[in-house]
């Protein structure tokens, strides 16, 4: 469970190191500030996560709302290594009509420009029709950069350029319908494909011959083309390079892409019974479908790390995967999930959040790693079941958390044995967990077993004493551990040998 996080060439974050191995963050959240709506997207520069959604405030962690509130419009930085807000706070608002809200950032490959979309026509006061370039260095827009008419919700950045993706038909005034490229300086380029419906993701694959773009969303045409929700478009010329038949069911859409620089991964969400919800994992050079995942449940966003991709969703039924649970397990639905890109196994590990206040029924809607934690961001007002609004992280270590306390029970009904048992525990990472059973008062246990098992498969365990006298009378406590934190020993149960 614990791994180190090392920095890899060029100043970035490498993944830590058990994520290599296929082993999850820990689910013990670190104290992060909060905010006072919702978060939709997330990004991340050396040292700075950005946090963009529909909010007017933040406030340190688990306080109640009203508490310690400083003011932010849209828009916090974040110190990623301390989980505080940074004085980088340009307000993004709107004049009249529409709540403003950030609905995409993305950073680019060097670290030096923050590129965010949404719906609003100002920052800072100054007229910014729906995306805006930030100087991440100074905190200031960058100038030269042309409007949308609609809101922007997807970025892929190169050194050179930008590829934008929204609901927008101009950019700068020319027509560019729903996508659009632009120079990293700002000059609108002749690339200019076009989607009869929002595009909300988007990502780079430069390993491609030629190179290519992915687009996904709630599209049903490109460029004329009849193309579900996924397409793979030319860099350079925008034309449909390759589609994907079969991979999208007929009322689902694309909600988010990412790529490790070797396969692109998509999050799906679908509308009604026996649409896709789930993931897909697939060559960034060649578009050939890995796997498709069987899990239900409205994923909004995808992070891989390592060898493991995490999600964000309402999934409540993955028994289609390996070591997947079956359908509404646990208080109906499970909000983050990790499973091995290899081949979609269901890790242990599952934090967890609420669906907020406003019963769209997720919780979480944006993932970023970032100084070897992973941030989540979305409506959710609980992490773990206690308070914290919409922002929250995850770190490699340490993991604190003790497993849950069982009790045991026991009986004797066999001369000279005394039976003891008790339903396995669960924790929330980790699900290898060693049992130790005491007899009266002793210090050293009389009996020790490793289970597996998850919030869903919890096995009996039982033990038959017989080193005990007939007649005899004795009692039994069990203890828990992971391998880092036990539990404190269960009350007792009573025993009187036959």
């Amino acid at each position: 469970m614990l791994a180190v996080v090392l920095l890899a060439a060029g100043g970035g974050l490498a993944p830590p190191a058990g994520a290599a191995n296929g082993l999850t963050l820990v689910a013990d959240p670190l104290q992060t500030w909060q905010v006072s709506g919702k978060v939709w997207a997330l990004a991340s520069a050396p040292g700075v996560v950005y946090v963009g959604g529909t909010f007017d405030s933040v406030r340190p962690p688990e306080a109640p709302a009203g508490t310690g509130e400083v003011p932010r419009a849209n828009f916090a930085a974040i110190d990623a290594s301390t989980g505080e807000p940074l004085p980088c706070a340009p307000a993004f608002t709107v004049t009249a009509g529409v709540t403003p809200s950030i609905e995409g950032m993305e950073t680019s490959p060097d670290g030096s420009t923050l590129y965010v979309g949404g719906r609003f026509s100002s920052v800072n006061g100054k007229p910014a029709g729906n995306f805006a370039a930030i100087d991440t260095a100074t905190c200031t827009v960058r100038t030269g950069f042309p409007s949308f008419n609609g809101s922007v919700r997807a970025f892929a950045p190169t050194a050179t350029s930008v590829y934008v993706g929204g609901s927008f038909t101009k950019a700068g005034g020319q027509t560019r319908t729903r996508l659009a490229k632009l120079s990293s300086t700002g000059q609108l380029q002749t690339w200019a494909p076009s989607a009869d419906n929002a595009v909300q993701a988007l990502t780079i694959a430069p390993v491609a011959a030629p190179s290519r773009v992915y687009a996904g969303g709630d599209f049903l045409t490109v460029n004329g083309q009849s193309i579900q929700a996924i397409v793979a478009l030319d860099t350079t010329s925008g034309e449909v390079v390759q589609t994907f038949p079969g991979w999208i069911t007929d009322k689902s859409r694309v909600k988010a892409l990412a790529n490790d620089g070797q396969n692109f991964y998509l999050a799906a969400e679908g509308t009604g019974a026996g649409q896709f919800d789930g993931r897909i994992a697939a060559n960034l050079a060649t578009g050939a479908m890995l796997w498709r995942d069987g899990c239900t449940g409205a994923t909004q966003d995808i992070e891989p790390v390592g060898k493991i991709l995490y999600s964000a969703s309402h999934a409540h039924d993955c028994s289609h995967n390996p070591d997947g649970f079956p359908n509404y397990a646990m208080d109906g639905r499970q909000h983050l999930l990790a499973e091995k890109i290899a081949d979609r196994t269901i890790l242990p590990w599952f934090p967890d959040t609420n669906e907020g206040v406003n019963n769209v029924g997720v919780g979480p809607y944006a993932l970023v790693f970032a100084a070897g934690q992973l941030w989540v961001g979305g409506e959710f007002t609980t992490v773990n079941k206690s308070p914290q609004q919409g922002l929250t992280r995850f770190p490699a270590s340490p993991d604190t958390g003790a497993p849950p306390i069982v009790q045991p029970t026991g009986t004797s009904t066999t001369t000279g044995v005394a039976t003891v048992s008790w339903p396995a525990s669960w924790d929330r990472d980790d699900g290898l967990l060693t049992y130790a059973l005491y007899r009266d008062d002793a210090t050293t246990p009389i009996y020790q077993k490793q289970v597996d098992s998850r919030f869903w498969l919890r096995p009996t365990i039982a033990f038959d004493d017989t080193n005990v006298a007939s007649g005899s009378t004795h009692s039994y406590r069990v203890t828990v551990s992971d391998g880092l934190n036990t539990s404190r020993k269960s009350s007792a149960t009573v025993v009187t040998v036959l």
